[in-house]
């Protein structure tokens, strides 16, 4: 409900001003009168109400001075006066003081009903500003986290757009980031992010970022001062002020990096690689000082992960690029012809040695030539004949996985096993002998199917590696090996049920399967029968 005062000298004029209306339909009750413009302002300054009705000459006080005073203290309160005197200064002093209306005595009720709809519209309107301004308040400080993160990359990435207003954006922000004093940025990379990080849900992503950000802006608040958000997927920034109160700074920087490193490992057993940057003389210079971070942090390509990388450890010379030529292209060619793991293992380690000094060009030219590896090894065995279908169905994952790769160690090992898995095709290709390990590794399952026999087991007895066999075995017979040795067990399953005399549990036992229950499932899937079924159909 508004609060009303009635103000008026005559007793009669308040009772009627009181009674004769119904001020509740209004949403309005009167909460005190006055019969003069002193009394009314001590019940102003008691109940603060939102309307105030009063006469304009009053003994002591007039309403054009009470107003007055009324407009200093209490500027949302609105005045509607009410006047025998149709005087043109006694109106002018109303318009002074911003009286929403003047209504003359005597006082026609359609009038007053009319001016106090229209100052009720007023107060519900300044409500409905004051919530929409509380409302955009609340929002404006929930969003400061986010506002704090935008500014922050925007001052990394391109530095003070409007230095005049620098403080004042730091001051509404809260950031204590002086545009004088010297800092450093730090950039902390999770490493294999592709796998840690891209392949979370959402809710997930965010908890695990939360959890990083957490635990490096506590580690820079107890080593230093400064601040850390998340650039991107995986990527962390630190903007660090230098403490000139320190009498080794610098050694404080590489404390909190080891700290950064170590409390991500023991807490969330994330390994992460972290470049620091050179020191920037003042805010406006942290975008070099990113950009150094940034190109520290990428030279894990190079040095390995979960390390700390700074410009110092990036010196290097590049008088004599090395590259893979057409010379490095035929000896890795020779060597996947001659089918010798050993020699090509030789040739792509020497490739290697001679790939990481070649740093001018960046971990993309290493990948390119990671690509141009496995695009011959392909076209090889294309031009040999040799069909691996495990080759051919693992193409885009293995080229996938060259973009996801983080080191040039990795790219090393990753193509060592696929031009080792290249050479293995083209040797049996030459060997003539895959279709007779075929054939013995189909006798082991067709004698041992009744044993809880593993793939591990069948290569023992044909002295290969069980990884050799699964890739083997597809290849050359379209099936996986656990879907012939079930093959095997359903035909002998029906040769066994043949016979009622034989229990479920028996046959199931006899062909491998210690569990009936599962047995049945399985005769179902590969039957469209149960063995009870299967049998009633035969018998």
């Amino acid at each position: 409900m508004y609060k009303l005062i009635i103000v008026d000298d005559e007793p009669t004029v308040r009772y009627g001003l009181r009674h004769y209306l119904d001020w509740s339909e209004f949403g309005i009750a009167v909460a005190g009168e006055a019969d003069d413009g002193d009394t009314g302002l001590e019940e102003v300054r008691r109940i603060r109400p939102d309307i105030v009705l009063t006469d304009v000459r009053m003994l002591n006080m007039d309403g054009i001075t009470m107003a007055s005073e009324i407009r200093a203290s209490f500027p949302q309160t609105k005045i509607v006066f009410v006047s025998g005197h149709d005087d043109a200064e006694y109106l002018k002093s109303a318009l002074q003081v911003d009286a929403v209306d003047y209504i003359f005595k005597p006082v026609n009720m359609q009038e007053l009903r009319a001016v106090i709809e229209r100052v009720v519209g007023t107060l519900q309107e300044e409500e409905r500003q004051r919530a929409l301004v509380s409302d955009m308040q609340v929002k404006l400080t929930q969003s400061m986290p986010l506002l704090r993160e935008k500014f922050l990359m925007s001052v990394i990435r391109d530095g003070i757009a409007q230095p005049e207003r620098v403080q004042e954006r730091l001051q509404f922000l809260g950031l204590e980031l002086p545009p004088e004093a010297a800092y450093w940025v730090i950039v902390v990379r999770i490493d294999d992010s592709a796998d840690i990080v891209e392949t979370r849900s959402e809710r997930d992503r965010q908890l695990l970022s939360y959890a990083v950000l957490n635990v490096c802006q506590e580690l820079i608040d107890r080593h230093m001062s400064g601040y850390a958000f998340e650039h991107q997927n995986g990527e962390y920034v630190g903007i660090l002020r230098k403490d000139d109160a320190l009498e080794h700074p610098e050694d404080m920087l590489f404390v909190l990096a080891e700290d950064i490193r170590g409390n991500l490992q023991k807490w969330l057993k994330l390994s992460v690689t972290i470049g620091i940057g050179e020191q920037a003389p003042r805010l406006s210079a942290l975008p070099a000082s990113y950009g150094q971070a940034k190109e520290a942090a990428d030279h894990k390509w190079y040095l390995g992960k979960n390390r700390i990388i700074t410009m110092d450890s990036l010196k290097q010379d590049e008088e004599h690029p090395n590259r893979f030529d057409q010379a490095a292209s035929d000896r890795l060619l020779s060597a996947l012809k001659a089918a010798d793991p050993g020699l090509l293992s030789e040739q792509l380690g020497e490739l290697f040695v001679q790939l990481a000094k070649n740093r001018r060009d960046g971990f993309r030219y290493a990948r390119n030539a990671g690509l141009q590896i496995i695009l011959l090894s392909n076209r090889l065995l294309l031009e040999l004949n040799v069909r691996c279908p495990s080759i051919e169905d693992g193409e885009n994952e293995l080229l996938d996985r060259v973009f996801r790769l983080e080191t040039i160690d990795d790219l090393h090992r990753l193509l060592e096993s696929h031009l080792v898995q290249v050479c293995g095709q083209i040797r049996e290709k030459r060997s003539g002998k895959s279709r007779n390990v075929i054939e013995r590794i189909r006798a082991v399952m067709d004698t041992r199917y009744a044993e809880n026999i593993t793939v591990a087991d069948i290569a023992e007895s044909v002295y290969l590696s069980p990884t050799y066999v699964s890739l083997l075995f597809k290849q050359e017979t379209g099936e996986t090996v656990y879907e012939y040795l079930t093959k095997v067990r359903i035909e002998k399953a029906k040769e066994l049920l043949r016979d009622p005399s034989r229990k479920f549990y028996e046959v199931s036992e006899a062909v491998g399967y210690s569990d009936p229950s599962h047995f049945s499932k399985i005769f179902k899937k590969h039957t469209g029968f149960t063995p009870s079924t299967y049998r009633d159909q035969v018998i």
